[in-house]
């Protein structure tokens, strides 16, 4: 995939931001074990331990002994491919440590006390257990978008994804089980009984409350990019173009529902305005850059299912995808690249995608959803495929819930959300040629806007 060089001050931006991150997310963690409803997955082994009478470490001692461990095991796994820059996991990790004994310190007034009437305490622990699990989502977001450096603890199942081939996320599910597994041995092996304060129900909410929020924060922090990219390099890492790099000329994106006849739409659109449509050609383009077959992309493109999408909620996104080795992700990713290249270059209609998304913040786009009721859908997808209106049915709906959970993953807002769009048509009420004519319209406006206003200089 495309890379961009670094400088040496956007390293050092990137750096310095990072020390900062990984204060927040150890102030999360221990926000979150003062809930006294069990520590995260990756906490538990060092919590539980800490714990111990006699024991003569720290909690923050622990943790960086066993993110020596996941360093070890990372070298041992990747051996040459592992990066250079990836040793100073060894500093992040003593920095790290320095952090959880540091703010388990400054959270020791907030440690709720089990001997609270129910009615009061419980509340008190678990609205302290969401808030700690949103502050460590917030910085694993923030960690995310700074791409520089991870912790041990995210890049010890990378490791094991990338020497065994397997999904991120499903590797992360493992990992985090197999931590929380001999965070309850040492419990039981040491107290000799079950403690819900060290493994409890806090624990479990964590694995799945934390990788939500990241999806929730995500898509609302590309703000830390004017301080981690210098200025001239800004449009070269992918972010929004400038209005003069841009150039002033319109595009056109259309999210669809299957079924609706968008992709007709997205054609005559196109057809009528002599710009190229971009449909099923950025799966070509995909495939060919990643060697991907065709049919491998399109089945993988849009296809999340439910189950996948779980998966992805428990593990807590806490890598960028840049590094990410899961085939979903890298197709996302590409097809970023390759629809903000063509519409950096001239005019065109962009069909699907999550072109919306992606040059949402791009001047000059008219960004359209079609959609249209569930039973003409389903009769307008049985006279294409030649099967039965119930069978139609269930296809579309299924397409459409593989959308859906597609664009909620990947921009954490809802896929027919209004406020995504600058126009919506319904071609049951409309008919296609109605849905050309509005979003034609549209741009003329657009264009005609552009030109009141002149180039942007």
């Amino acid at each position: 995939m495309e890379t961009r060089k670094r400088s040496r001050q956007e390293w050092a931006r990137r750096y310095a931001a990072f020390v900062v991150i990984l204060f927040v997310i150890a102030f999360g963690t221990s926000l979150s074990i003062r809930a006294n409803l069990g520590s995260s997955p990756i906490s538990a082994p060092p919590y539980v331990l800490s714990l111990v009478p006699g024991m003569g470490l720290t909690m923050g001692q622990l943790t960086m002994l066993m993110h020596v461990f996941f360093i070890t095991a990372q070298v041992a796994l990747l051996r040459r491919d592992f990066e250079r820059r990836q040793w100073l996991q060894i500093g992040v990790s003593l920095l790290f440590g320095f952090y959880t004994d540091l703010t388990m310190w400054l959270t020791s007034f907030m440690q709720v006390p089990f001997d609270l009437p129910p009615a009061i305490g419980l509340p008190l622990r678990l609205a302290e257990l969401l808030l700690g699990g949103a502050v460590l989502a917030f910085g694993i977001a923030l960690e995310v978008r700074c791409d520089s450096l991870m912790l041990a603890g995210e890049g010890f199942p990378l490791a094991i994804a990338k020497f065994s081939g397997r999904d991120f996320s499903r590797v992360k599910i493992c990992t985090d089980t197999l931590l929380v597994a001999v965070g309850s041995v040492f419990m039981l092996v040491f107290f000799g009984r079950w403690d819900w304060a060290m493994v409890g129900p806090g624990t479990l909410i964590s694995m799945f409350y934390v990788g939500m929020m990241v999806r929730v924060f995500s898509p609302h922090i590309a703000w830390l990019d004017a301080l981690l990219i210098p200025g001239a390099h800004r449009q070269q890492a992918g972010a929004a173009p400038s209005p003069d790099y841009w150039g002033g000329h319109t595009v056109v994106t259309i999210a669809r529902t299957y079924g609706s006849g968008g992709d007709a739409v997205g054609e005559e659109v196109a057809r009528r305005l002599g710009w190229p449509c971009y449909d099923r050609q950025l799966i070509d383009i995909t495939a060919r850059q990643m060697g991907y077959a065709p049919e491998f992309v399109e089945r993988s493109e849009q296809n999340i299912s439910a189950a996948r999408l779980w998966e992805m909620v428990a593990a807590d996104s806490g890598i960028p995808r840049s590094m990410n080795p899961s085939k979903d992700d890298a197709i996302f990713v590409s097809q970023s690249r390759t629809i903000r290249s063509l519409a950096q270059k001239g005019e065109c209609v962009i069909v699907g995608r999550l072109a919306n998304w992606i040059l949402r913040d791009d001047p000059h786009v008219v960004r359209a959803f079609v959609g249209s009721g569930a039973g003409e859908a389903a009769r307008r997808v049985a006279r294409q495929l030649g099967i039965g209106t119930d069978e139609a049915a269930r296809k579309a709906a299924r397409v459409n819930s593989g959308r859906a959970i597609h664009c909620r993953h990947y921009t954490g807002v809802r896929w027919a959300s209004p406020a995504a769009y600058d126009l919506m048509v319904n071609t049951d009420r409309m008919g296609i040629e109605g849905a050309v004519a509005t979003i034609i319209g549209a741009v003329e406006r657009s264009r005609k806007a552009a030109a009141d206003t002149g180039p942007a200089r």
